[in-house]
Protein backbone atom coordinates (compact mmCIF):
# COMPACT_ATOMS: atom_id res chain seq x y z
CA UNK A 1 0.00 0.00 0.00
CA UNK A 2 1.32 3.13 -1.17
CA UNK A 3 2.53 5.64 1.77
CA UNK A 4 1.15 9.81 2.01
CA UNK A 5 3.27 12.64 3.83
CA UNK A 6 2.65 12.24 7.52
CA UNK A 7 -0.62 14.77 8.48
CA UNK A 8 -1.41 15.15 4.73
CA UNK A 9 -5.16 15.27 3.71
CA UNK A 10 -4.84 12.04 1.48
CA UNK A 11 -3.42 10.39 4.61
CA UNK A 12 -7.10 11.22 6.77
CA UNK A 13 -9.06 10.74 4.08
CA UNK A 14 -7.77 7.38 3.43
CA UNK A 15 -8.50 6.61 6.79
CA UNK A 16 -11.93 7.93 6.53
CA UNK A 17 -11.92 5.51 3.25
CA UNK A 18 -10.89 2.66 4.98
CA UNK A 19 -13.84 3.04 7.40
CA UNK A 20 -16.11 3.75 4.62
CA UNK A 21 -15.73 0.44 2.40
CA UNK A 22 -14.80 -1.98 5.29
CA UNK A 23 -17.97 -3.21 5.87
CA UNK A 24 -17.97 -4.42 1.92
CA UNK A 25 -20.64 -1.79 0.92
CA UNK A 26 -20.82 1.82 0.65
CA UNK A 27 -24.24 3.10 1.04
CA UNK A 28 -25.76 6.32 0.16
CA UNK A 29 -26.30 7.00 3.35
CA UNK A 30 -22.50 6.97 4.46
CA UNK A 31 -21.40 9.28 1.41
CA UNK A 32 -24.46 11.47 2.60
CA UNK A 33 -23.27 11.78 5.81
CA UNK A 34 -19.57 12.68 4.87
CA UNK A 35 -20.60 15.39 2.66
CA UNK A 36 -22.97 16.96 5.60
CA UNK A 37 -19.86 16.42 7.52
CA UNK A 38 -17.89 18.91 4.26
CA UNK A 39 -15.21 16.14 4.60
CA UNK A 40 -12.94 17.85 1.77
CA UNK A 41 -12.83 21.43 3.10
CA UNK A 42 -12.44 19.87 6.90
CA UNK A 43 -9.68 17.86 5.40
CA UNK A 44 -8.00 20.02 2.91
CA UNK A 45 -8.95 18.09 0.59
CA UNK A 46 -9.82 19.71 -3.09
CA UNK A 47 -12.77 19.42 -4.55
CA UNK A 48 -13.91 15.78 -5.93
CA UNK A 49 -10.52 14.81 -4.31
CA UNK A 50 -11.87 12.69 -1.82
CA UNK A 51 -13.21 10.48 -4.67
CA UNK A 52 -9.62 9.69 -5.89
CA UNK A 53 -8.91 8.58 -2.55
CA UNK A 54 -11.31 5.91 -2.37
CA UNK A 55 -10.02 4.92 -5.67
CA UNK A 56 -6.86 4.73 -4.99
CA UNK A 57 -7.07 2.83 -1.60
CA UNK A 58 -9.24 0.43 -3.59
CA UNK A 59 -6.73 -0.36 -6.10
CA UNK A 60 -4.61 -1.12 -3.41
CA UNK A 61 -6.38 -3.20 -1.49
CA UNK A 62 -7.03 -4.76 -5.12
CA UNK A 63 -3.58 -5.35 -5.61
CA UNK A 64 -2.39 -7.23 -2.31
CA UNK A 65 -5.85 -9.02 -2.35
CA UNK A 66 -5.60 -11.35 -5.33
CA UNK A 67 -6.88 -14.29 -5.38
CA UNK A 68 -8.73 -14.04 -1.61
CA UNK A 69 -11.80 -12.23 -2.93
CA UNK A 70 -11.73 -9.85 -0.18
CA UNK A 71 -10.27 -6.17 0.38
CA UNK A 72 -10.08 -6.31 4.01
CA UNK A 73 -8.47 -9.41 4.18
CA UNK A 74 -4.95 -7.21 3.05
CA UNK A 75 -5.42 -4.85 5.77
CA UNK A 76 -3.84 -6.67 8.85
CA UNK A 77 -2.71 -4.85 11.54
CA UNK A 78 0.51 -4.54 10.94
CA UNK A 79 -0.86 -2.35 7.34
CA UNK A 80 -3.33 -0.51 9.90
CA UNK A 81 -0.79 0.44 11.95
CA UNK A 82 1.24 2.23 9.59
CA UNK A 83 -1.49 3.75 8.27
CA UNK A 84 -2.71 5.11 10.89
CA UNK A 85 0.32 6.24 11.85
CA UNK A 86 0.81 8.71 8.58
CA UNK A 87 -2.15 10.97 11.54
CA UNK A 88 0.02 11.61 14.67
CA UNK A 89 -1.61 15.89 15.05
CA UNK A 90 -4.11 15.08 17.61
CA UNK A 91 -6.18 17.83 15.79
CA UNK A 92 -6.03 15.77 12.73
CA UNK A 93 -6.93 12.57 14.50
CA UNK A 94 -9.95 13.82 16.10
CA UNK A 95 -11.30 15.15 12.89
CA UNK A 96 -10.13 11.60 10.97
CA UNK A 97 -11.84 9.90 13.77
CA UNK A 98 -15.43 11.94 13.88
CA UNK A 99 -15.70 11.63 10.08
CA UNK A 100 -14.93 7.75 10.23
CA UNK A 101 -17.52 6.89 13.21
CA UNK A 102 -20.01 9.39 11.17
CA UNK A 103 -19.92 7.30 8.05
CA UNK A 104 -19.72 3.96 10.19
CA UNK A 105 -22.48 4.74 11.51
CA UNK A 106 -24.80 6.32 9.27
CA UNK A 107 -26.38 3.35 8.03
CA UNK A 108 -27.67 2.28 11.70
CA UNK A 109 -25.14 -0.77 11.46
CA UNK A 110 -21.90 -1.47 12.47
CA UNK A 111 -19.73 -4.24 11.03
CA UNK A 112 -17.50 -5.89 12.69
CA UNK A 113 -14.25 -4.35 10.02
CA UNK A 114 -15.91 -1.08 11.37
CA UNK A 115 -15.57 -1.76 14.62
CA UNK A 116 -12.17 -3.25 14.41
CA UNK A 117 -11.28 0.20 12.34
CA UNK A 118 -12.28 2.13 15.59
CA UNK A 119 -10.88 0.10 18.33
CA UNK A 120 -7.57 -0.06 16.64
CA UNK A 121 -7.37 4.21 16.06
CA UNK A 122 -8.63 4.45 19.63
CA UNK A 123 -5.92 2.46 20.62
CA UNK A 124 -2.99 3.66 18.93
CA UNK A 125 -3.97 7.19 18.95
CA UNK A 126 -4.94 7.68 22.44
CA UNK A 127 -8.31 9.33 21.38
CA UNK A 128 -11.38 10.25 23.62
CA UNK A 129 -13.59 10.94 20.69
CA UNK A 130 -16.83 8.25 20.77
CA UNK A 131 -19.20 10.25 18.43
CA UNK A 132 -19.97 12.51 15.92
Amino acid sequence: MRSYPRNSPEAAARIVALMLISDGHVGRAEIDALRTHRIEPLLGLAHGSFDQVVHTLCEDLLASAYGSGSLMCSVDEATLASVLSEIDSPDLQDKVLKLAIAAAQADLHLAEAELRLMRAAHQQWQSTVTAV
